[in-house]
């Protein structure tokens, strides 16, 4: 009786988490459809743009649909510990199993394509310096996008401060934006060239890279927490089903 309590208790806390988080991406997927300036925004800008870079606007939609999965997963582990009920507790078990061979299906494809991302970003990155010449000071969507990043990764440009160079941005002010420079300074070309701050591209590159195993050690945690719940799941449901 004790251990059935117990194991009651895992659950709930466990199942309660998980509810906050599913209704955290939940939120964070609304907000990615909903804001123009948002992280996909400047997809809009890109003429011609490959069909695979296209689908990441489908991200927000992905997310919504993990977070609501996510929402009804928790809201059904936790009911059906405390009320011990079987159907709740089948459901749950079902959804877990189908969520924890999807994730494992897609480790899979991540290390079958993981050495094709540097040859993807360098065969879009024409484009997107493309974008950055049409647009970069005239679409604020655009901009915004490109001066967060640049802030963020301390990069400048996709390749380097030469992407900027045909802009309305430096056409109309004849300097470049601040983050291709090392100092607060007026940005000119000469102040860029000499700072010489790495491109956005190897940087993302590096960043993808030196946080792979980061990435591979949370998924096999969760994996790990997926299997405690199926496992803890399938407890519950027989020691409900003998009342």
């Amino acid at each position: 009786m004790c251990c059935s309590g117990l194991l009651k208790m895992i659950m709930f806390i466990v199942n309660g988490a998980i509810c906050l988080v599913g209704a955290a991406i939940l939120g964070v997927g609304i907000w990615v459809m909903v804001d123009s300036g948002s992280l996909l925004g400047f997809l809009d800008h890109i003429e011609d743009a490959p069909e695979e870079l296209a689908q990441l606007a489908n991200v927000g939609y992905l997310l919504i649909g993990v977070g609501v999965v996510l929402t009804l997963m928790g809201f059904l582990g936790c009911c059906g510990a405390v009320k011990e009920s079987r159907c709740m507790l089948l459901t749950f078990f079902i959804i877990i199993l189908i969520i924890f061979i999807a994730e494992v299906a897609g480790a899979i494809v991540l290390l079958v394509f993981q050495p094709l991302v540097g040859k993807f970003l360098t065969q879009v990155g024409g484009k997107v310096v493309q974008s950055i010449e049409r647009d970069y000071g005239n679409s604020d969507g655009l901009t915004t996008f490109w001066d967060t990043t640049m802030e963020e990764l301390k990069c400048c440009g996709y390749y380097n401060y030469t992407d900027f160079m045909k802009s309305p941005f430096v056409t109309e002010k004849s300097r470049y934006p601040i983050e291709c420079c090392k100092d607060d300074v007026d940005c000119t070309a000469a102040a860029a060239a000499t700072a010489d701050i790495d491109g956005c591209f190897p940087k993302l590159v590096t960043l993808i890279e030196d946080n792979a195993g980061v990435v591979g050690a949370v998924a096999l945690g969760v994996c790990a927490v997926e299997i405690a719940a199926m496992v803890v799941a399938m407890i519950l449901y027989n020691k409900a089903g003998k009342k």
